[in-house]
């Protein structure tokens, strides 16, 4: 295993990597979103470049502004609301967590910024020999689940009758493993490798994407995550079926981003 630094990493200019902490030293969230506003003052105030920063997080479950009651663990495990885009998630250990802070013209297309990310993290995946995509109306980056129609049955039902989409009142984390979100490559349904939610603030960029490399998936089987209740989650160690670590995927998460970020042409949002 590859060993990852703390500290910077060196880039003649353009985007800069800032590596806050990785396994044993794996950040909190409150420290991390606190260190997220410093950065995003300085870079307002052109004080330093575009900046990345990258780590793993101690466990936590985070909501943006859209997450409903309904969305929450069942258990109260702590939840922190955040101002960010999107519904509620999981950090934790396994997964890589990057907050690219990014000045953007105005008026900020914040649609643009997404799939930007999207296509560095596909790219990325691709390297490891895993095709992802997105998926229309949900940002992340997805790995693509079989015909509704091949789909093994749920519980001994027709997917035609699958509750999850024809009951508003069905609860996933009330009804057992089979329809838990970490089982959905089992279910063969889409699942989501990597999620992305972020904010724009005076036109710079806060928060950003989590790369499940090779978390507990079972985490989020205490939420809906993101929201959504006919997918689930995975990760590159499940789908390519084979060990993986933050360390393999750092440099080349880093370098798709750096590929992808710098040499976006960036146009404010047609208006």
């Amino acid at each position: 295993m590859t060993a990852i630094s703390r500290g910077d990493t060196p880039a003649p200019e353009g985007l800069r990597f800032v590596h806050l902490g990785f396994g044993a030293h794996a950040v909190d969230y409150e420290e991390a979103w606190q260190e997220q506003r410093r950065v995003h003052a300085a870079r307002f105030a052109d004080e330093i470049p575009n900046t990345c920063l990258l780590l793993e997080h101690l466990p936590v479950y985070t909501a943006g502004r859209r997450t409903e009651a309904s969305e929450r663990p069942l258990d109260g495990t702590p939840v922190i609301d955040v101002d960010r885009g999107g519904k509620i998630t999981w950090h934790g250990p396994g997964q890589l967590v990057g907050y690219p802070i990014q000045k953007l013209p105005r008026p900020v297309d914040v649609v643009a910024h997404v799939r930007r990310l999207e296509e560095a993290l596909i790219r990325a995946c691709a390297e490891f020999g895993l095709e992802t995509t997105r998926v229309e109306g949900r940002s992340g980056v997805w790995v693509l689940g079989d015909p509704v129609a091949d789909r093994p049955s749920l519980g001994g039902l027709s997917l035609d009758f699958d509750p999850r989409t024809a009951d508003e009142e069905f609860d996933p984390r009330l009804n057992g493993p089979e329809y838990a979100p970490s089982n959905a490559g089992q279910r063969r349904e889409d699942r989501k490798l990597a999620a992305i939610g972020i904010r724009v603030a005076k036109g710079v960029t806060m928060h950003g994407f989590s790369l499940n490399v090779n978390p507990d998936n079972t985490s989020f089987d205490k939420i809906v995550p993101c929201g959504i209740r006919d997918a689930g989650v995975t990760s590159l160690a499940n789908e390519l079926g084979r060990e993986i670590t933050i360390a393999d995927v750092l440099p080349v998460v880093e370098k798709h981003l750096r590929a992808v970020l710098e040499n976006a042409v960036l146009l404010p949002r047609a208006v």
